[in-house]
Parts: structure tokens; C-alpha cells; sequence
């Protein structure tokens, strides 16, 4: 008797170590499925690996075309992934088919670039008494930069310091980047001092760029500059840009009652207060 009660022990602890090594093997079979397709394939020729997300980071690896990936996390248009071979690192969504790119519809997640006119031997437009464009544009798009990036975008810009940089990199920039808006800054002039005034916000592709206008615009209320409104504008930066973009032109420099705007710290602080303010609703709009 004594025996047979040992043998059912034995018994019941065998199934029950049975039964363990059942539910384990189930829910690796279970984890490396939903991992499998929780993978995605290369679709690009090649892909680089990077670092960061952006392409500023050093590269680790190039990926294949056909290559199969498992995504951990996401972050602007770009995914930290897994390779087939254990490596980890950032890649840019664009490598992959358009359904599995990120759809960007939060600020926090845009990577915008901002292109401040002229810099370097090319000063811009002038005041009547020598003031040139290339100082402010660079002032209030590092203004932009700052309160873009405290809000966690992703923000570029086509110089930081007084050098020159031509047109065609500056639309290229965000051609590589995949901008999800492109603003250009800059201040009009007219033929004669004194002979204009005012803002205007300019679009060149309908399509891609015009609501992006239309969002920007239409937070420019509390300036004290006229609002001219919107218009079409036939500027390299942004008809070479594949991605939405604008220009804007924030005042006549060679106006007396502009430059005094444009001189004016409150004003352009209002100025980057209203941009970023036009980047949330263009956002949002897309919730």
C-alpha cells in the first residue's frame, strides 16, 4: 500500500513537470510566432543601420533588399530593429513598403527642417540703414528650433551659424530627412524704401504644401504686421522640395514700420510663437 501511495506522487509530479515543460514550450512557440510576424521585410536596395534615429548617426550596418527585421519601437520615421543576426539599431522607414511607414500625426513626432535665408557672403535684403536679412532670418529660426525641440520634434536646420549655403541643399536637406514640414524664413523687400508692408506665406506644390500654408497663416493674428495672405511662390527651396514646405516672408525690411517689428525681440518671438503654433494645428488636423 505504502508503495503504491509513493508510486501516485511520483506519478502526479511527473504530469505535473510535464505539464510545466508544456505550457514553456507553448509560450516560446507562442512568442517566436507572434514575432515572426511581427517582422518586416527591406524593400529598399539597401538600408543603413544607424545609431540614432536620423541620419546624422554613424552607421552600424548595411541591410539587403529582402532582408527580415523585427521592430521594437518607433520614433520619428524611424524604427529601432532587430536584425536576423542579433544586431540592434535605427532604421529609416522609408526602407520599407508604404503601409508599415509611421504616420505622422503628432508634433512630438515630426521632424521638421528649417531653412533661416541667405547667411554668410550673401546678406539677404537691407534696411535703410545697412541691417541685413541673414540676421534675423537665423534669429527667429533658432527661436522656432528651440520651442520645436522642447516640444520633442525633430528639427534640422539648413545653417546655425552667418555662412553661406546654396539653395539646392537646403530643399536636398529635407529631401534626405523626409520632412514633414519645411519652413524657409525670410524678410521682403521692396523697390523703393517705405514702398510696402506686411506678411505673406508662400506654397509652391498645391498638393503636398497648401494646407501646411493655410495652418501657419491663419496663426498670424496677433502680429502687428498686416497678414497679406497666402500665395504661390516660384522659390527654389520649396519647388524643389519634395515634402511639404513654405516660405515666409515676415516683414519689409526696407520699410521703416517693419524693420521696427523686425528689430524687435517680442516681435519675433511672436513670430516663432505663432509658427509653432501652425505646426500643432497642421498636426492635429491629421488626427
Amino acid at each position: 500500500m505504502k508503495n503504491s501511495k509513493t508510486e501516485k506522487r511520483q506519478l502526479k509530479k511527473r504530469h505535473l513537470i510535464l505539464s510545466i515543460l508544456v505550457v514553456l514550450l507553448t509560450g516560446i512557440l507562442f512568442f517566436r510566432t507572434l514575432n515572426y510576424f511581427r517582422q518586416v521585410i527591406i524593400e529598399a536596395p539597401t538600408a543603413s543601420l544607424k545609431k540614432g534615429p536620423g541620419i546624422e548617426y554613424s552607421q552600424l550596418k548595411t541591410l539587403k533588399k529582402g532582408s527580415r527585421i523585427t521592430i521594437i519601437r518607433s520614433k520619428y520615421h524611424w524604427f529601432y530593429i532587430k536584425t536576423s543576426d542579433n544586431h540592434f539599431g535605427w532604421i529609416a522607414d522609408w526602407n520599407l513598403a508604404t503601409k508599415e511607414r509611421n504616420q505622422i500625426d503628432d508634433l512630438a513626432d515630426a521632424t521638421i527642417v528649417l531653412d533661416p535665408g541667405h547667411g554668410g557672403a550673401d546678406s539677404g535684403a537691407l534696411s535703410a540703414n545697412g541691417r541685413m536679412e541673414k540676421t534675423y532670418t537665423l534669429k527667429v529660426a533658432k527661436k522656432v528650433a528651440a520651442s520645436l525641440r522642447q516640444r520633442g520634434a525633430k528639427v534640422y536646420l539648413t545653417r546655425s551659424a552667418d555662412k553661406y549655403v546654396d539653395l539646392e541643399p537646403r530643399a536636398q536637406l529635407s529631401n534626405n530627412v523626409h520632412a514633414d514640414a519645411f519652413i524657409s524664413f525670410h524678410f521682403d523687400s521692396s523697390p523703393v524704401e517705405n514702398g510696402a508692408s506686411g506678411i505673406t506665406t508662400y506654397y509652391y506644390h498645391q498638393k503636398t504644401s497648401y494646407s501646411l500654408a493655410k495652418s501657419v497663416n491663419s496663426q498670424f493674428k496677433a502680429l502687428s504686421l498686416e497678414n497679406r495672405g497666402i500665395d504661390f511662390g516660384d522659390f527654389l527651396v520649396i519647388r524643389a522640395n519634395n515634402f511639404p514646405s513654405i516660405l515666409l516672408e515676415m516683414g519689409y525690411i526696407n520699410s521703416s514700420r517693419d524693420f521696427e517689428q523686425i528689430n524687435s525681440a517680442s516681435y519675433r518671438n511672436q513670430v516663432a510663437s505663432d509658427v509653432v503654433r501652425g505646426l500643432k494645428a497642421y498636426f492635429d488636423s491629421k488626427n
